[in-house]
């Protein structure tokens, strides 16, 4: 599958991702996440693996887009309940 990361063209196939990917070792996942194997990948890892370019080059939208075309699960880092303030009634 053809696809456009950081202005450059990428022909990517979802055995090539896996083969990259095969023997790294996942770092600590802080935002969106890709599933590869049973691996829980940072996105802007893999786009690093997969284009050998520096992370600031690309969006983790872009990645992520990729990756959700290839049939890779995609997880989006969950948003914090809102922590509401407790009435007086409450706190008594």
């Amino acid at each position: 599958m053809r696809c456009v990361i950081a202005r450059f063209p990428f022909e990517l196939t979802k055995g090539g991702v896996l083969e990259s990917m095969k023997g790294i070792k996942s770092e600590p996942v802080t935002g969106e996440s890709v599933i590869i194997g049973r691996r829980h990948y940072p996105v802007k890892q893999v786009g690093q693996v997969i284009t050998r370019q520096d992370r600031r080059d690309f969006s983790a939208a872009e990645v992520l887009r990729a990756m959700t075309q290839l049939g890779f699960t995609c997880r989006a880092l969950p948003e914090a309940a809102p922590v509401g303030i407790p009435s007086s009634l409450q706190h008594a």
